[in-house]
């Protein structure tokens, strides 16, 4: 794609063949393919055919699942068109990440990578393009963006700062083409906690090797040490020569790196596993029996959560706690999950989809002969809200260590914790309420018109996303409400995402 003449921005001659011009605020994405001319000059019957597959499949799809609109292909790269920041940003990132997953296979020279910027302006809308200044800075951001990359301009950032739960790395004032000020740039970074530097890296790398080389060089010398002791003792043994020193054995945090495991950016599931018939019984998580009722669900304080309605709920049981990284890993071994997963046994399972979810309440169903399953999103509220009415469970206003979450008052709040970590609210239930972002059955719908009355998951309409509960360490404590919903890709992993189970009597 390279030059800005792909896209007739409003730095042109002349104006626009078309009539009016209505203009409109907009989030723009520009995706180019990175080396197009080589892999076109390789293979170029093949090449076309792997793009014009990749539009069809996974970049057309995404930007329609994420409300957006695709304005045109230009052979080597898109450009689309979204009325939210957060979405535009959202499909970016799920764009890349299932390409990370198709190109997996093959070599390095054959890969189809994008390029992808992402800019929030004022823009000429037109049945068949855009124009003007937001299109020629999101063009100029997505040239000097990375292979694989999403880079987005500062007032991209400042919409969704706190909106989508990812890192950034500031790249700084770019002083671009035709722009007469610099644009702030910044990295996307889906897993906050996965980047270090380059210089980081290079110094971990080399702390890990000094240190076992020192850990072999002590072990030989140590068996000089007691050789002789072990001679002098049985003179009349012959001398066999020395076994070989056992190379060190990583720590265990080590070891279970080595395990495969999904990475810590978005990451579409794979097809659930076979379980294995051999595996040990799971342990069963610790369930709170949740009598029944009726209870107003919603809100007026987002347009997601109205109108506030009556839903009546039958008793139920749900985990105490969100399901842990120990109860993930014994559906792992038994095959039945599709990622053994890295980090301290009571900490909650993170960085899973929807669908892996899923995987888990099946495999324990199977295991245990009793119907397990996600809570719906009534029930989630209901039990949330423990018996209340008020915005927090507590109270009105927020308290510090009631709650895991950016701004709740406490810094061991601002960071994954041990489940239970936090008080339990009125019904003994912990975490319900920042912490880890919580799956539950229902699709996603952009509010509760229409939504069933009787406490059950909500399947209609488009199911490419489902709902999101209690918000995670990395939010504020707007999510910690228990009214807050937000709804998900189905099928992508987030690091601040897991769940927590549920039975029927």
């Amino acid at each position: 794609m390279g030059e800005i003449r792909n896209f007739r921005s409003g730095n042109q001659d002349g104006p626009p063949p078309h009539g009016s011009m209505p203009r409109r605020l907009a989030a723009i994405i520009v995706g180019d393919i990175v080396s197009y001319s080589r892999l076109m000059q390789a293979d170029e019957e093949g090449t076309h055919a792997r793009v014009k597959r990749i539009e069809r499949d996974l970049i057309e799809p995404s930007i329609l699942e994420h409300h957006g609109s695709l304005v045109k292909t230009t052979g080597d790269g898109f450009i689309a068109i979204f009325d939210s920041p957060v979405e535009a940003v959202r499909c970016s990132i799920v764009i890349q990440q299932n390409l990370v997953g198709r190109n997996a296979g093959l070599p390095k020279h054959s890969r189809i990578e994008y390029r992808i910027g992402v800019n929030l302006g004022d823009v000429i809308v037109e049945p068949d393009d855009v124009y003007g200044d937001g299109v020629n800075i999101a063009t100029r951001i997505e040239g000097i963006a990375e292979p694989g990359q999403v880079f987005i301009s500062g007032a991209i950032y400042e919409q969704i700062k706190h909106k989508v739960v990812c890192g950034y790395e500031s790249l700084g004032d770019r002083k671009v083409k035709n722009i007469t000020d610099p644009v702030r740039v910044y990295r996307v970074l889906p897993d906050a906690d996965a980047v270090i530097g380059t210089r980081g890296r290079r110094e971990t790398i080399l702390i890990f090797l000094l240190a076992i080389t020192l850990l072999v060089i002590a072990s030989g010398a140590l068996w000089y040490l007691l050789a002789p002791g072990r001679l002098g003792q049985h003179a009349a043994a012959p001398i066999v020569a020395p076994a070989p020193t056992p190379s060190p054995q990583p720590p265990p945090r080590e070891a279970a790196a080595q395990t495969p495991s999904p990475s810590p950016s978005l990451a579409s599931a794979p097809p659930s596993p076979t379980p294995s018939p051999s595996a040990a019984p799971p342990r069963e998580p610790e369930m709170i029996a949740v009598r029944g009722g009726s209870f107003a669900m919603g809100s007026n304080d987002d347009p997601t959560e109205r109108p506030v309605h009556q839903v009546a709920i039958k008793p139920f049981s749900i985990g105490k706690y969100p399901v842990t990284v120990q109860e993930w890993n014994e559906c792992a071994a038994a095959k039945a999950c599709s990622f053994t997963a890295t980090g301290k046994d009571d900490a909650p399972i993170s960085n899973v989809s929807w669908t892996d979810a899923q995987q888990y309440v099946a495999y324990l169903s199977q295991a245990t002969k009793k119907p397990y399953r996600l809570p719906s999103e009534a029930e989630w509220e209901y039990a949330a809200r423990g018996g209340t009415q008020s915005k927090y469970w507590w109270g009105d206003k927020l308290q510090p260590g009631m709650a895991g979450c950016k701004d709740c008052g406490n810094p061991a709040s601002e960071q994954p914790a041990k489940v239970g970590s936090f008080k339990p609210n009125p019904f003994g239930l912990y975490d319900m309420g920042g912490a880890i972002d919580q799956w539950v059955e229902d699709c996603w719908h952009k509010s509760y018109q229409d939504a069933p009355g009787d406490g059950s998951a909500w399947s209609g309409g488009d199911c490419s996303s489902h709902v999101l509960r209690s918000g995670s360490w990395k939010n504020d404590s707007r999510y910690v409400r228990p009214s807050n919903r937000d709804g998900y890709d189905t099928n992508v992993r987030y690091p601040t995402h897991g769940f927590r189970v549920a039975l029927s009597p």
